[in-house]
């Protein structure tokens, strides 16, 4: 799937030989990693674009995996406050294959979710789970579809 993410406003900083990049979700300054530029653009589509309201998006919250603690990239809530989409962010150097998947699938386990959406900033997959298993989706929704 495509995404046209909006136009980049980020708040960036340098600090020590360090970027970091505002996020505004979290309001703190983060790291700028290659992964957290995809993560922060990814949101932004969220918010902009797709019209998610920011009280329906969560950002690297910890879960448990049996006795592992691993923390998912985003959450999106349905407006029932239940999990609904989560999205798997990788560094655009990282190639979106089978072993992404499974990572976000192992994450499903723990916290059920309608739809999983893999991205690096350049390529995007997305699936819906419904009765049949999962089937790739073409477009994420819009808030409220």
């Amino acid at each position: 799937m495509i995404i046209n993410y909006p136009a980049p406003d980020f708040k960036i900083k340098k600090e020590q030989g360090r970027d970091f990049i505002f996020d505004p979700l979290r309001k703190k300054w983060m790291v700028l990693t290659p992964e957290e530029w995809v993560r922060q653009n990814f949101v932004q589509y969220l918010l902009q674009v797709k019209n998610y309201p920011s009280s329906l998006i969560a950002i690297e919250k910890e879960i448990k995996l049996g006795e592992l603690k691993k923390r998912f990239d985003i959450l999106v809530y349905d407006i029932q406050h239940q999990p609904w989409m989560m999205i798997e962010c990788k560094a655009t150097a990282i190639k979106l294959d089978a072993k992404v998947l499974e990572q976000v699938l192992r994450y499903n386990i723990s916290v059920p979710v309608r739809y999983l959406i893999v991205t690096n900033g350049e390529g995007c997959f997305g699936w819906i789970r419904n009765e049949e298993g999962l089937n790739p989706v073409q477009e994420i929704p819009l808030h409220n579809q």
